[in-house]
């Protein structure tokens, strides 16, 4: 399953500048779920960081990860309606290469432990099939 930027604003409330992922080009529940962030030089953040070596903050790749492990727990716990997703949790983190503008990062997700209402996720971040970053993270849901 693929979800475009709409379907994906029907699950996460984050939206600009705060909406990390583009695209989800695969979706398989409790399988794995394969997410894409194209990182334009027009981001807001490289402004500040840094103006004359343009890196993407860490804790934005996390960040970036951490939404693509809420639509993979969403759809792995068959939620629906507007409960809330949250992310409750950075269990571990290593980052391998800096991400700069131009860069299309692939995030991964795929279960470490699922429970009703909260669970934990394997997340890794490539680009061009180079691990940059990787963090397992934990969420819940908030019921409306």
């Amino acid at each position: 399953m693929e979800l475009d930027i709409r379907q994906i604003q029907e699950i996460i409330p984050h939206r600009f500048p705060f909406c990390l992922i583009d695209r989800v080009i695969d979706l398989r529940p409790n399988e794995k779920l394969t997410a894409i962030k194209n990182v334009s030089v027009n981001e807001q953040f490289f402004v500040g960081h840094f103006p004359e070596e343009k890196v993407m903050p860490g804790v934005l790749i996390i960040e970036a990860m951490a939404q693509a492990g809420c639509i993979y727990f969403y759809y792995s716990k068959n939620k629906q309606g507007k409960d809330l997703i949250y992310y409750l949790a950075k269990v571990s983190t290593k980052f391998h290469k800096p991400v700069i503008p131009g860069d299309q990062l692939k995030i991964e997700v795929t279960s470490v432990k699922l429970m009703n209402k909260a669970g934990f996720v394997a997340t890794k971040a490539f680009v061009k099939d180079q691990l940059v970053a990787e963090a397992e993270i934990g969420f819940g849901i908030k019921e409306t």
